[in-house]
């Protein structure tokens, strides 16, 4: 792929009507169940627990947006799933309960799942029942999803598993896991030999430690596996094909406006704070937020068309964690570089948070260098 061809994937795409038109039932919800929450926590997204926040929106029937109705399911496309994320997230609404299994673990299942497992667990994730995480990074393994070591073996009666993973999101929160193991051969062969393994995280056999940020929350796990016997039916799709599903997949974590929104509420108050000073920045924000979801919307008309456009949302994803991490450096520059006029305390209190928050944008799918190496490889540099 040259980089006009590239360049050409991000036709420019409009949401249509359909889908604009949830928006205002959308914002009323949100101004009814977020009126209490202050800046500071709204800032936290989607990386926030709330399961009855999920459950009630899951009553709306706004969890499993895309997925086919007749497993509980809105039966939409992607157009109204990115309406709803793009609401949730400038409102700054704590979805992390049901955020992987609605945006990863359900799409996987229905794509690469048998009938059993979209009967079982698809129905679930919509209504905001079953909570999932996905185990794909491992210790002593950096970014380098391809060098797994945690081992499913065959037994009599399914598949034994042991090994670790790390920096799992709310795996000692979720219910089950979606784990990238091996089936066959060594960490020496790389991307084959892989399988996606589903794992009741109740199961014994299995610990798990959360891992405290510097912002004293604990959004991420580890994970040990020592001798955790799963039955046969936890094999997701085909085995050995686990690096070409979880490819498929990591579209969807990357391509939507969560790579682009996660400062936005920071955004916000700093908005209304320049009324009453000169401090620059904010256009330059502007722009680039513009421009970014306009990528993202093209990405989600690809979405949209059964597409899975792989580069362009890698692509996506480093540009827009560049911008998120640059929203609350840049502010607490014009911050201290006018110190005659200081911000309110829930600006600051925002902006701490963020600061502290900001390293992890670009570590969490996918590292920047990861994601340039994609893209390399994609338009044939590499």
């Amino acid at each position: 792929m040259a980089l006009a061809d590239l360049l050409e994937s991000f036709a420019p795409a409009t949401i249509p009507a359909k889908a604009e038109a949830l928006r205002p039932a959308i914002k009323a919800f949100l101004a009814q169940h977020l009126a209490s929450r202050p800046p500071h926590q709204r800032a936290r997204t989607w990386t926030a627990w709330d399961a009855d926040f999920s459950r009630a929106l899951a009553a709306k029937g706004w969890v499993g947006l895309t997925l086919p109705q007749r497993y509980g399911g809105g039966g939409q496309d992607a157009f109204a799933r990115f309406v709803l994320i793009e609401e949730l997230l400038a409102a700054g609404a704590p979805i992390a309960a049901h955020w992987i299994g609605d945006r990863q673990s359900g799409p996987l299942l229905l794509k690469f799942g048998s009938e059993a497992q979209r009967k079982r667990f698809i129905p679930a994730i919509c209504r905001s029942e079953a909570f999932f995480c996905i185990g794909m990074s491992e210790p002593g393994a950096g970014s380098d999803l391809a060098s797994v070591r945690t081992r499913a073996e065959r037994t009599a009666t399914g598949w034994r598993l042991n090994g670790s993973k790390i920096w799992t999101t709310y795996a000692h929160k979720a219910d089950w896991m979606i784990a990238l193991v091996r089936t066959s051969g060594s960490s020496d062969d790389r991307q084959r030999g892989l399988s996606q393994i589903l794992v009741d995280l109740k199961s014994p056999g299995i610990t798990i430690r959360p891992i405290t940020l510097l912002t004293g929350d604990s959004d991420f796990s580890e994970v040990h596996f020592d001798a955790v016997d799963l039955p046969e039916d936890a094999l997701v799709g085909t085995e050995g094909e686990g690096w070409a599903q979880v490819n498929a997949e990591l579209a969807f974590e990357r391509s939507g406006p969560e790579r682009i929104y996660s400062s936005l509420i920071l955004l916000d108050l700093w908005t209304h704070h320049l009324a009453a000073t000169d401090a620059p920045a904010l256009g330059r924000f502007l722009a680039r937020l513009a421009t970014l979801r306009a990528m993202s919307v093209s990405i989600t008309a690809r979405l949209a068309e059964g597409q899975s456009p792989i580069v362009e949302a890698a692509l996506l994803k480093d540009l827009g964690t560049e911008l998120e991490q640059a929203i609350p450096r840049e502010i607490a520059d014009a911050v201290s570089a006018n110190p005659n006029t200081p911000p309110d305390p829930e600006l600051l209190q925002t902006l701490a948070f963020l600061m502290q928050l900001s390293p992890v944008f670009s570590l969490r799918g996918g590292t920047r260098e990861i994601l340039r190496g994609m893209i390399a490889r994609g338009m044939g540099l590499r």
